[in-house]
């Protein structure tokens, strides 16, 4: 590995940089995405429940808020019940945007890696480009001097390739994930809205 690094050359180092941050980041959100975290399946019927019960107290509403990003969507509605259809769907929405924000949290960082890493690849190819005119003289060329142009060009090409394209493939998947969430969480805030205005009209 070692020998791998030294024929790269210094431009290597930027790349393991930045695979390394790319690595935390897709197992930092592998982590914070689980759908246990982010969705727990027994949460809405546990709410509506609550609800049924009328046993919506403050301090349950804390509770339910800090259980889970669903959770605090659903307390949303929960603690504006007693306010117009109108200020509770603004009040639903004004949280479900905190809410996206905090689940798409490093994503755009991820993105970044996928852009950012072939040009990396490329900036040491052309390092290696330079090393390859520099090995040529008067009385010839270098064949060692060469041969590590060569070296430096194509492995920083290859890495800087390697690293972006799980860094796509992972972005792409946390953003299908992200928006498989938020589209459910708009489903239970709805069905809950919807429930509380039916017993307000009774």
């Amino acid at each position: 590995m070692l020998e791998l690094i030294h024929a790269a050359g210094w431009p290597i180092w930027l790349l393991i940089a930045t695979s390394v941050l790319g690595l935390a980041l897709i197992i930092e959100r592998f982590l914070s995405l689980r759908a246990g975290l982010v969705f727990p399946s027994r949460l809405p019927g546990q709410v509506l429940e609550l609800l049924r019960q009328k046993n919506d107290k403050p301090e349950a509403i804390v509770r339910l808020a800090g259980n889970s990003p669903l959770g605090r969507v659903l307390a949303e509605v929960l603690m504006n019940r007693d306010e117009s259809a109108a200020y509770r769907m603004a009040a639903i929405e004004d949280v479900g945007k905190d809410v996206a924000h905090r689940l798409n949290r490093y994503l755009p960082a991820l993105a970044t890696i996928a852009v950012v890493a072939p040009l990396m690849g490329l900036f040491g190819t052309v390092v290696g480009m330079i090393e390859i005119f520099a090995s040529y003289t008067p009385a010839g060329g270098d064949p060692a001097l060469l041969a590590r142009g060569i070296s430096i060009a194509l492995y920083n090409t290859g890495f800087g390739i390697i690293i972006a394209i799980p860094a796509l493939i992972f972005h792409r998947y946390f953003r299908s994930k992200v928006d498989h969430f938020l589209h459910r969480m708009e489903r239970e805030a709805g069905a809950l809205n919807r429930m509380i205005d039916r017993g307000a009209g009774q």
